[in-house]
């Protein structure tokens, strides 16, 4: 068997080289952390849940005429993605008050905003994710003023669908983060959509019940992350429940 390279390894991913040139495997892990507490929990299956939401989202964007990174699911954990230069960024959209930017700003949690909030952090685990400013972000050359415009362009346009994808499905998209990259094609760079779209990167709350049904589950310890992750798989269709996932 063909031992495959590691690229690059995350906290809850990891990259091997891909079949062909300019590609990558991405692997989902079941690993789970908690940047409110610094805890670390590892939850069989968890892996399998994101990546198979994040290959039906992704493909969802796509069919939108949003670019992104993904190509196909290549099996439970893993999915084929386009290699991109990755921008040093996480755009954070804001469509509720929630966690600690309703702490910083006094909002009461769950409030909904006058209009969506785009916030950008610098991804930097080393030193917290600090909030940047777009002067920032140009002035060391993280991305340049129409990069921003494209991020900007881009970021609104995945809020706006999967808000509205969602709501349809009884939940409200709290907010999310998101990663952008740069891919070439010859001469031209475009940016596009990476990372993954899944209860991982996306605060999700039942409507009915106003329960979390993403990572703050572990965050706040207030139920099952497992419980909460197929749930969204349910409703998505994409899971039936008498499918395992502790694989």
């Amino acid at each position: 068997m063909t031992r495959r390279r590691k690229v690059l390894e995350g906290r809850t991913k990891t990259l091997f080289d891909g079949p062909e040139p300019g590609t990558l495997i991405q692997y989902f892990k079941d690993d789970t952390t908690s940047t409110c507490a610094g805890k670390h929990a590892v939850f069989a299956g968890k892996g399998v849940l994101c990546n198979t939401i994040s290959a039906i989202l992704m493909s969802r964007l796509s069919v939108m005429g949003i670019d992104t990174h993904f190509i196909r699911r290549l099996n439970m954990r893993e999915q084929i993605i386009t290699q991109a230069e990755p921008i040093p960024l996480e755009i954070v959209i804001r469509n509720f008050a929630s966690g600690n930017f309703a702490k910083r700003f006094g909002f009461e949690e769950g409030i909904l905003l006058p209009r969506s909030i785009i916030e950008y952090r610098w991804k930097n685990p080393e030193r917290n994710y600090p909030l940047v400013s777009e002067e920032h972000i140009t002035g060391f050359g993280w991305a340049t003023v129409e990069d921003m415009d494209d991020i900007m362009s881009l970021a609104i346009r995945i809020n706006d669908y999967l808000s509205g994808l969602f709501l349809g499905l009884g939940i409200r998209l709290v907010d999310m983060r998101l990663q952008f990259g740069r891919i070439w094609e010859d001469d031209y760079m475009k940016i596009v959509l990476i990372d993954e779209i899944s209860p991982d990167n996306c605060r999700l709350v039942d409507l009915a019940s106003g329960k979390h049904l993403d990572r703050d589950l572990f965050c706040m310890e207030s139920g099952s992350v497992m419980e909460g992750y197929q749930d969204i798989a349910h409703r998505l269709s994409i899971l039936p429940v008498e499918i395992p996932v502790e694989i």
